[in-house]
């Protein structure tokens, strides 16, 4: 791979897209299509499903893309849907949307909030709401495929749109891998992603280069001991007392078994154990969220944790019969890390196009993304994922000179301002792809 980023800048170089006389039509035909999305959105957004459950947001995807002229397969991994428009010799340009919403009620109050409830995979009744923007990704996937099929004749390649279901519990794109996804489609030289952001303005762009979004694991350790009345601790072997010590020491693996350059982030998210107030329980579950940024960090991470809790279970005074137990959630969620050439090249176009005021350097976050694993396959790809803008500039401005919080992603109060954001996505993605797709000559060659 680092052979071919070289020769892959060089590429992208040659293939810096004469977009300056497309703009303005461009740009016309997506203000065309704006009542149409906004519709779209506005529905998406009524009808959220969740993870694993995309049944009718997956068929609406697949509509839209037949009747935008794309060969549409589904049921892949799932609910995973793609779309394959051919359009002549040239790069193989894939762009990717989730659809999955999450468990949790809307309290925007906007006259089209989501009001749907649903069960969840352990039977749990749950509202479902739009409030990481899956919403707004497909209403811009959609929006883009329009757009790069109406304007056809400015570029040649195959351009491959696909819908992965459940991202927000990590198993669509694993699934749709699981599924032999590379093989049933044009094997794609490029990867594409946007994720809203509510702390940018709406249609502002964030880039970065290399490492975006960290990877993900989900640890589930067991804490035996030995139970008994709660007024006669000595008797006992105390559980919650050792999950505290447990707890306290995994915060020193980050600041002194790692480089204090190294990102990572150790999380205890819940804590069970015990059914009473008077009675030292025979066990406790500790569940853990683990960030890391590289597969060396990770494996260190993982086995500090193990060697601490049974090196402390030991001085308890636990058998080797009791030590804890380790249940690691599969798959874990790999980093994200952005093509450094391929990104710089699309910051390059976005600034030419929309003004470098526009256009924003953005930081590596801890959240995680699936996105990741399009990237990782037998053949690299060189993707990138880039932030779309979603907050309403005078709100940002007025919370930042008044200290306001923000909604963020996961918010119950998360509302994009949606019409720019739709705009400036559509608009943003399809230049994106027109820069890819004008190749003319030169290709880089795969490994």
């Amino acid at each position: 791979m680092k052979l071919l980023l070289p020769f892959l800048f060089f590429w992208l170089l040659l293939a810096a897209p004469q977009l300056q006389a497309q703009d303005s039509r461009i740009n016309a035909y997506i203000q065309y299509e704006y009542p149409e999305l906004e519709a779209l959105y506005k529905h998406l957004h009524q009808n959220p499903e969740l993870s694993l459950q995309e049944k009718e947001t997956s068929a609406r995807m697949a509509n839209e893309l037949k009747r935008a002229g794309f060969q549409v397969q589904t049921g892949i991994g799932g609910y995973g849907v793609v779309g394959v428009f051919e359009n002549g010799p040239g790069p193989t340009v894939l762009i990717r949307t989730d659809m999955d919403a999450l468990p949790m009620e809307e309290k925007t109050g906007l006259p089209f909030a989501s009001k749907k409830k649903g069960t969840t995979a352990d039977g749990q009744e749950t509202y479902i709401a739009h409030s990481c923007g899956h919403d707004i990704h497909m209403t811009v996937f959609v929006g883009t495929a329009r757009t790069l099929v109406e304007f056809k004749n400015r570029w040649k390649g195959t351009l491959v749109m696909v819908a992965q279901p459940a991202e927000e519990n990590g198993m669509g794109a694993y699934q749709m891998f699981q599924d032999s996804l590379y093989q049933k489609i044009p094997y794609p030289d490029f990867a594409l992603a946007l994720h809203d952001d509510p702390f940018l303005p709406a249609g502002t762009l964030g880039f970065k280069e290399g490492p975006l979004m960290a990877g993900v694991d989900m640890l589930n350790i067991t804490v035996y001991g030995e139970g008994g009345h709660g007024a006669a601790p000595h008797t006992t072997i105390d559980p919650i007392v050792l999950s505290a010590q447990l707890i306290q020491s995994f915060q020193t693996i980050v600041s002194r078994k790692l480089a204090p350059t190294t990102p990572a982030v150790i999380t205890v998210g819940a804590i069970r154990g015990g059914s009473v107030h008077n009675i030292i329980p025979d066990e406790v579950e500790l569940l853990l969220t683990i960030r890391t940024y590289s597969p060396e960090v990770r494996e260190e991470v993982l086995a500090q944790i193990k060697h601490m809790s049974r090196h402390l279970a030991q001085a308890a005074g636990l058998g080797v019969d009791k030590l804890p137990t380790f249940k690691l959630r599969e798959p874990h969620t790999p980093a994200l890390i952005n093509d450094e050439a391929l990104t710089a090249r699309l910051r390059e176009v976005m600034e030419e196009h929309f003004g470098q005021e526009r256009v924003v350097g953005v930081e590596a976050q801890m959240i995680g993304e699936d996105f990741s694993r399009f990237g990782l396959q037998e053949k690299p790809v060189p993707l990138s994922m880039f932030y779309l803008g979603a907050g309403n500039p005078e709100f940002l401005a007025r919370a930042k000179a008044e200290g306001l919080e923000i909604p963020g992603l996961h918010s119950p109060y998360f509302a994009p301002d949606y019409k720019p954001t739709i705009l400036s996505g559509v608009e943003a993605m399809s230049l994106a792809a027109l820069s890819l797709l004008q190749a003319e000559a030169v290709l880089p060659t795969k490994k």
